[in-house]
Parts: structure tokens; C-alpha cells; sequence
């Protein structure tokens, strides 16, 4: 029987990786700082801190596969998290890895290591280009996997566009309180730049299939069917039926509001949220067709839809 790691087993993508893996017959461990009351007895829990080497030497004992998911999200917004576990933590677990003989790491990193990208799509060749701390400290932590690459460990690296469905809501969920209220939503400019998602299904099933391919890789998840931010909002508003619209904000004030709502502590806003609300950024994905033989089964209207159905059903926890 395979036996996997799963960092950050405890939080949303990484729980979800950890099911999957258990319902495929795997032999499934977790390393969090963090237990879920859920967890099923069947999956190991290592407790600890990344950060720390011998809590993560103990969790690679004797496995096969890791899937590497810890990470500070972009709401964190303090620069030594976000360098001591998305870059350091990334580093001590490659290390281990390496130590353990372990035989494939899949790397979740982030779409964010390209910031606005001159031309899209976006292809695994384009270079990174990160606009802010968190792209930048995840683009740092691809650097330390190509340099376990290089020193003899099998790593592929995954990059998603922006994760939503089983109840991932992020600023959506503000969205979502409005237009369940009936209330306008509101695009930055005309709503025209075109925005990929990728429903977390689809991403676990890539990672999966990342970890049978011999050999280190670089992926780009992102759905295959999707369209602009407008569309997008729009879909969900006929979805809901509450009268609900979608608006035109100007661009660049709505972006200066976003930021000072974030400082104010008044809205769960992060940088990439108002650099990239009103940019197009979509991958081409036809390297994972080709090498992973993945394509997505969601598109963006329907993991939307389901995403806003979860929230109707979860409406005072997911305000809260």
C-alpha cells in the first residue's frame, strides 16, 4: 500500500487530498499544526510546525508520496510568515523528503508567482513575475523545489488559479451575502478581463495524477470552460433569481477602497485581491492534458453555482 504525506491535512485543500487519497486505498498521514474533529480514524495525524525539522523528519518516515499543501494565505499579510512557512517550511520539508527516501513531491504553489502577466494564456514556460509578498515568498518556494530537483528529488510543482467549491467561498462570500439579499455586486471596469478558477475537485484529481508521473513537472490547473468576471458574477446572479445585478465600479478608486477596507479591518481583502479583481489571467492547460491526461469536469458556472448553494446552506457559519 502507497503511503502519503499530506501537509496541511487539516485545512481546506489538504483535507480534501487526504479523503481522496484514503477513498483510493492509500495509507494517508497528515502533518498540521491543527486536528479536525472529522478527521477519519483511518488517517494518521502528525502534529507539528512545519517549521520545525524533526516534527517534519518524523512525518516523512516511510512514506512514498508527499503532497505539500501548508501554506500562509495572502490574508496573512505579515512578511515573516509568510517567508518562514511558505519558504522555510517548503525547505524543511524537501530536506526531509530527500533524507526519508521519499520517491514524489507534488508542490502546491499559486497562480499568484505570475502577477499580472503580460500575455495570456499564461503557459508553464512564462516567466513568474510576482506583484506581491505572497506570490513573491511562493515563487521563493518553487525556487527551493527546482533546487531539490536538481540535487536528485522527484518534485512537480502545481500551480492553481483561484480554488473555489466545497464551501471555499473567500471574498466571494461577501458576494454571495449580497446577491442572496438581493442586492447589486460590482465589477472593477467593465467586468471584461477574463478570470480562471478551478473547482477543488479537479486540482486534488490533478495533484493525484501528478504523483504518478515519474519525473519532476510543472502544472498549471485552471477550468476549461470559463469567461470574463462578468460573466461570471452574472451566471451566479441568475443562478440565485434574487433580483440581484451586476455593476460597473471604476477601476482603480474601487481598488484603493478595497485596500483601505483591508486596512481598516473591515473586509478580509488581501493585495492580490485588488491588483487582480480587475485583470485577466488565464492558463493554458493543454501540457496537463497531454502529459497528466486531466481535463476539468467543472466549469466556472457550475462550481459557482454549487459554491453559492453551500453558502445558502452554511449562510449564518460562512457569515461568521
Amino acid at each position: 500500500m502507497t503511503r502519503a504525506l499530506v501537509t496541511g491535512g487539516s485545512g481546506y485543500f489538504g483535507s480534501l487530498v487526504a479523503d481522496r487519497l484514503l477513498a483510493d486505498g492509500w495509507d494517508v498521514r497528515i502533518l498540521d499544526l491543527h486536528d479536525n474533529a472529522d478527521r477519519p480514524a483511518a488517517i494518521e495525524l502528525v502534529a507539528g510546525d512545519i517549521r520545525d525539522p524533526a516534527t517534519v523528519r518524523l512525518a516523512c518516515e516511510g512514506v512514498d508520496v508527499v503532497f505539500n499543501n501548508v501554506a500562509q494565505v495572502p490574508l496573512a499579510k505579515d512578511p515573516m510568515l509568510l517567508r518562514t512557512v511558505n519558504i522555510d517550511g517548503t525547505a524543511n520539508l524537501l530536506r526531509a523528503a530527500a533524507d526519508a527516501g521519499v520517491a514524489k513531491v507534488v508542490h502546491t504553489s499559486s497562480s499568484a508567482v505570475f502577477g499580472i502577466p503580460e500575455h495570456n494564456p499564461v503557459l508553464p514556460s512564462t516567466p513568474p513575475a510576482p506583484r506581491e509578498l505572497y506570490g513573491q515568498a511562493k515563487l521563493a518556494a518553487e525556487w527551493e523545489c527546482l533546487a531539490a530537483s536538481a540535487r536528485g528529488l522527484d518534485v512537480s510543482i502545481v500551480r492553481p488559479r483561484t480554488i473555489i467549491g466545497h464551501g471555499r467561498l473567500g471574498i466571494f462570500g461577501i458576494l454571495f451575502n449580497w446577491i442572496a439579499d438581493g442586492a447589486d455586486v460590482f465589477v472593477l471596469g467593465d467586468g471584461s478581463n477574463r478570470y480562471q478558477f478551478v473547482h477543488a475537485d479537479d486540482l486534488a484529481e490533478l495533484c493525484i495524477r501528478a504523483a504518478g508521473r515519474s519525473g519532476p513537472g510543472i502544472f498549471n490547473a485552471g477550468a476549461a470552460d470559463f469567461g470574463t468576471m462578468r460573466d461570471t458574477l452574472e451566471g451566479v446572479c441568475e443562478h440565485a433569481g434574487t433580483g440581484s445585478r451586476v455593476r460597473s465600479l471604476p477601476a482603480r478608486p474601487a481598488s484603493w477602497a478595497m485596500h483601505a477596507a483591508a486596512a481598516a479591518h473591515l473586509a478580509p481583502f488581501a493585495p492580490y485581491h485588488w491588483i487582480m479583481y480587475s485583470r485577466s489571467l488565464w492558463f493554458d492547460i493543454d501540457h496537463c492534458r497531454e502529459q497528466l491526461g486531466w481535463t476539468p469536469a467543472w466549469s466556472t458556472r457550475d462550481m459557482f453555482a454549487q459554491s453559492y448553494d453551500w453558502y445558502l446552506a452554511h449562510r449564518a457559519e460562512a457569515d461568521g
